[in-house]
């Protein structure tokens, strides 16, 4: 699995990455970072283990991030 965006950059001049391709539905992103806020700073699962499971999948997608 790849970590390359499928899609171009809506953004003129900037290469597709995470923020320049969901640009295409900016309405969107604010629900986004709010529910992914919520994800993170929230829940049952202990923050430690949410960071694992983080670094573990860049490692599997190969994210360079």
């Amino acid at each position: 699995m790849s970590s390359k965006p499928r899609l171009s950059s809506a953004l003129d001049g900037q290469a597709p990455d995470f923020g320049s391709v969901t640009a295409h539905a900016a309405d969107l992103m604010g629900h986004f970072f709010a529910l992914y806020g919520e994800f993170w700073q929230n829940g049952v699962v202990a923050p430690q283990l949410k960071e694992l499971v983080r670094l573990r999948n860049a490692r599997v997608t190969d994210c360079g991030y």
